[in-house]
């Protein structure tokens, strides 16, 4: 049985339908990634997930049981990390994750030792007692994430966690999230940032427009495309006997060539690059640059949409 299904799910807000009959699994101790450009659903579906909006149609079941029938039996085992920071400025970090604390019924020696081991995960114990508002943009989505973890959900929702912030803050939640997965915490996150859900996520939904339009592992979604490769190769000049010769070799689908350079597209990424090396290096032309382009889920969604995923 999965830990979260998601059944036919529908929410309308007057004219817009922002999530359309919608389905899918969320297995135990995966992370699963919520894929898509801004207004696509991902928000709105996570908050109805997190039992925060009534969905118009559709069910979502933990374990088993209608969580849009009975709320309270997902609440409980449930952190939610907001795309916006749902901190007091004028507070410490401290009192801040004490302040969550006490909202989740922690109290005492518990909540003490929640907020060690929660700074210590989220890499903030240094800070604890500087208030938020001379946090770095970074440094407060660490004590947002933080907040989240102090009850030690089975499930924790992000939504879009690293918006706004430096790359070593990003680098830092990824593997925040990789950490507390681990750990057996089942994750659901979601980002308009192909190269983070590439990086951490077991599987993947892309949704656009409300609709889940492809899903499955990373690998699987790159499949849609054949796995395509495009190779780069820039000459001080193209003979014709080279592009011939390029021609000839069978996993080659597509030759494109201009006055110094030949691009190639594959879809055969084990002997593709023995195959040409051994021609160019054959050749009287002389090669001046070599550059791969694996396909990626940017590729599959252009693919599928006809747009880029941050257009």
């Amino acid at each position: 049985m999965a830990l979260l299904e998601v059944k036919n799910l529908e929410k309308d807000f007057k004219e817009v339908k922002a999530v359309d009959d919608i389905s899918f699994k969320v297995q135990k101790g995966e992370i699963f990634g919520l894929l898509g450009p801004n207004g696509a659903g991902k928000s709105t579906t996570i908050s109805i997930i997190s039992t925060l909006l009534k969905p118009t149609k559709g069910d979502i079941k933990y374990k088993g049981e209608s969580i849009v029938k009975n709320s309270k039996l997902i609440q409980p085992k449930l952190g939610v990390v907001p795309q916006e920071i749902a901190l007091y400025p004028e507070l410490s970090g401290y009192e801040n994750l004490k302040f969550w604390g006490h909202a989740y019924n922690i109290r005492g020696k518990k909540l003490k030792k929640r907020i060690e081991d929660v700074s210590e995960i989220i890499g903030v114990k240094e800070r604890l007692k500087d208030k938020i508002s001379k946090y770095s943009g970074g440094m407060k989505r660490r004590i947002n994430i933080g907040a989240a973890l102090l009850h030690e959900p089975e499930l924790l929702i992000m939504d879009e966690p690293t918006v706004g912030i430096d790359p070593q803050s990003r680098n830092h939640i990824l593997e925040t999230v990789n950490k507390l997965n681990e750990k057996g915490t089942t994750v659901i996150y979601t980002s308009h940032y192909m190269e983070e859900v590439e990086a951490i996520c077991t599987r993947i939904n892309i949704m656009d427009k409300g609709k889940i339009i492809a899903s499955g592992t990373k690998d699987e979604l790159i499949e849609i495309i054949n796995g395509n490769k495009k190779i780069n190769l820039k000459f001080d000049k193209v003979s014709q006997s080279l592009i011939k010769d390029l021609e000839s070799i069978e996993y080659i689908s597509k030759l494109d060539v201009s006055e110094n350079e030949i691009i190639i597209s594959s879809n055969n990424g084990e002997n593709i690059f023995k195959d040409i090396t051994e021609v160019v290096t054959a050749s009287d032309s002389s090669l001046i640059s070599i550059d791969i382009n694996k396909p990626n889920l940017e590729a599959v969604f252009l693919h599928l949409t006809g747009r880029a995923l941050r257009d």
